[in-house]
């Protein structure tokens, strides 16, 4: 972990790569923009440093001798909804779908840019700590099939009353559909209003963040069939959404 942390105002980022350039390089441009930045080179220094800090964010790498990022990643979405970022080889788009399948927010691919990095963090960090729009009240919650989605805690309840974990894609992913019932949406759509930017060309993490969100809803009978695959066009929340 390094011990020179230069405070700043934008949030406590972690960074974990065995390549020291690599974190060196992200703990100087980072520091720059505002964030403290704390780094690790592995799972054991990475797990130290969370257990004396609250992090507000980790840039995670795929690739890492011993244990690697996916299975560290795994660990930490299970018990934590941190948002995660993962760096990943280029060109290695099962480590992509696995990582967003493990709970990752986001993921970019090296090489990389460092500014394309930052606007990552910044989007996912606008994404996990967004307030409730001006105007709304603070139960701002809408009802679908039973379920419970309380967006201004970022809560979802199944009809037994149990809390549903919910990672910032998937609760993003949510409201993009309990807002757009019974309506078509695109990939392409889905992609610009959950990540505020087109999706790359042949990209699957939408595709993965539904199979995902899918799963989280058969937690309940006929949860299965509240997201809907229109073949060749995207996905369809078919249920009435009612005000909570």
């Amino acid at each position: 972990m390094d011990d020179g942390v230069i405070l700043g105002t934008m949030g406590h980022i972690l960074v974990v790569d065995d390549d020291a350039g690599i974190r060196e390089l992200l703990a100087r441009f980072l520091r720059t923009h505002g964030f403290r930045v704390d780094h690790a080179r592995n799972g054991i220094e990475m797990r130290r440093a969370m257990g004396d800090v609250e992090y507000d964010l980790v840039v995670l790498d795929i690739m890492m001798p011993g244990e690697g990022g996916l299975s560290l990643c795994r660990d930490l979405r299970s018990r934590s909804r941190i948002p995660v970022i993962m760096l990943t080889a280029m060109g290695d788009e099962a480590d992509r779908v696995v990582g967003l399948e493990m709970g990752a927010d986001d993921y970019v691919p090296k090489p990389f840019s460092p500014r394309e990095l930052l606007a990552r963090i910044r989007a996912v960090l606008r994404r996990s700590t967004a307030a409730p729009e001006a105007g709304i009240p603070r139960s701002d919650k809408v009802k679908f099939a039973g379920w419970m989605l309380d967006k201004s805690r970022r809560e979802l309840t199944t009809p037994d009353g149990v809390a549903i974990d919910l990672t910032g894609g998937d609760f993003d992913l949510l409201v993009a559909f309990v807002e757009n019932p019974n309506r078509v949406l695109t990939r392409d759509q889905l992609y610009d209003i959950t990540r505020g930017r087109s999706a790359p060309p042949l990209d699957r993490s939408i595709d993965v963040h539904v199979s995902r969100l899918r799963r989280k809803l058969e937690h309940c009978a006929g949860g299965h069939d509240i997201i809907k695959t229109v073949r060749g066009s995207g996905y369809v929340f078919a249920a009435i959404v009612e005000p909570g």
